[in-house]
């Protein structure tokens, strides 16, 4: 835009004297006011130090003088960063950093194992990571050790750059849930270094948020009433208490056993008590656990469909994209799953047989925060939605949700509600929790959050717990 200085034109910087008469010697008068804003020139830089004189026309302060002479733009707008920037960019910056190694934190929460990588560095910075894989965390921490070389030495900047090397080069047998939970645990750590060196939060650096706060459900809800009390007036009263929790959302998994009209007719009673509970305030998630066939599949979904469940998990087994495809053809209910899929090559697969509305990657599986992204960029042209599967740690949590703030067809996020106070205290205050059903995004450097990790195993010693599906044999 124009922007005048006396009434003229000034193409690139204003002068930084006023020119009229004793305007020079009242410069510093207290008629002198600086402003100090940032405005557009007619040539497209920033000019700051923008200043008004007593006549109330504005002066431009010059640019720094380099060496050269010249002012170009790329210098300029370094002046203008410069002040902005953290001790420790100026401190440690790309190019000067290298990756001395991996410590590894293991922690035992509830009914499952959490296993967390630091990768630090020689500038003292140091990025957080989560490799939780349910049941097999040696053989997760094993594939962590084996990472180890492809990354020490090497500047943790451009992740992007890590993680194709490691994918494609590191070894042909890529892929599985071992591999890409190490793989995306790093990636994670590499995002979060990468943005605490610039002092800004992940999703600044992703190009966010589209939004700042991301609606959540209330994961394994049905893990708060004791297995043996279970019935639907017992959810029902655990309905009123979540509903004056703030949550507007909640999923719980479908308990196997009966024959399959005994099984429909429980969950048929337990979802008509919850919905009366909730009314139209909340909505609810039903977790399959893979426990249907195609046929019972769709047999069940038009049995709840009055009930508006706002979908329903992984009904049949997810290697059979062809069979979820039928089922969400046929279901009065929206499917949802991806949960287990570990590329974003497999999730094509998926959105090819139409299998989901709505898919489920894990930040922790799926490839981190690099490839979580191009997972949901692909399903939006797919017309299909993303809600993160995440019930792990705060790391994984932080790391996904700053990743789907950025992702315009994101509808919701899994979050572990009963972990959410211990969470705080392991993190020292810094993991946020919901507030009527939200969650607003840390303002902090990287995934924005720290975790007292001494404190962590000590209050949750690791056990090695195996758990087992639910699969009929």
């Amino acid at each position: 835009m124009k922007l005048l200085a006396h009434g003229r034109e000034d193409g690139v910087f204003g002068s930084a004297e006023c020119g009229r008469g004793t305007c020079r010697q009242r410069r510093d008068s207290q008629k002198f006011h600086n402003l100090r804003q940032y405005h557009v020139t007619k040539k497209g830089f920033l000019a700051r130090d923008v200043s008004t004189n007593h006549h109330g026309t504005r002066n431009f302060a010059r640019p720094p003088i380099y060496d050269s002479g010249v002012v170009t733009r790329r210098n300029f707008a370094a002046s203008l960063l410069a002040p902005a920037l953290s001790n420790t960019l100026r401190a440690a910056p790309a190019g000067k950093v290298k990756i001395t190694g991996f410590d590894i934190h293991k922690v035992s929460v509830r009914w499952r194992d959490l296993m967390f990588v630091e990768v630090k560095t020689d500038a003292g910075i140091t990025g957080l990571g989560e490799a939780t894989l349910e049941s097999r965390t040696d053989i997760a921490e094993s594939v962590l050790r084996w990472l180890e070389p492809e990354y020490a030495g090497r500047d943790p900047a451009g992740p992007e750059e890590h993680w194709n090397r490691v994918y494609y080069v590191a070894t042909r047998w890529r892929n599985g849930p071992a591999l890409m939970t190490g793989l995306s645990a790093i990636d994670m750590a590499l995002w979060d270094i990468e943005a605490r060196r610039l002092g800004v939060p992940l999703y600044r650096l992703l190009g966010g948020p589209l939004r700042k706060e991301l609606r959540v459900y209330h994961t394994h809800w049905d893990s708060l009433i004791p297995r043996e009390q279970r019935s639907p007036q017992a959810f029902a009263d655990l309905a009123a208490k979540t509903r004056e929790q703030g949550w507007t959302g909640v999923k719980y998994t479908l308990a196997p056993g009966g024959t399959e009209l005994e099984r429909i007719r429980r969950r048929v009673a337990e979802l008509e008590a919850i919905r009366k509970a909730f009314g139209d305030q909340a909505d609810i998630a039903l977790e399959s656990a893979e426990t249907f066939t195609v046929r019972s599949a769709i047999q069940f979904a038009s049995a709840i469909a009055p009930y508006r469940p706002l979908f329903l998990e992984e009904p049949t087994l997810r290697e059979n994209p062809e069979g979820l495809g039928e089922v969400a053809a046929k279901s009065p209910v929206p499917i949802a799953t991806g949960e287990g899929l570990f590329s974003r090559f497999e999730f094509k697969q998926l959105l090819d047989a139409k299998g989901a509305a709505i898919i489920q990657p894990d930040v922790m599986h799926a490839g981190g925060v690099t490839d979580i992204r191009k997972i949901a960029s692909l399903a939006e042209t797919y017309g299909v939605e993303v809600a993160p599967h995440q019930c792990s740690g705060p790391i994984a949590h932080m790391a996904s949700m700053a990743a789907m703030s950025v992702c315009r067809n994101f509808v919701i996020h899994e979050c572990e509600g009963a972990d959410n106070d211990l969470f705080r205290e392991m993190t020292d205050g810094t993991y946020p929790t919901q507030k009527n059903g939200r969650v607003r995004l840390p303002d902090g450097p990287g995934i924005g959050i720290q975790v007292n990790f001494t404190e962590f195993k000590k209050r949750c010693p690791y056990k090695g717990i195996r758990s087992r599906a639910q699969l009929a044999l």
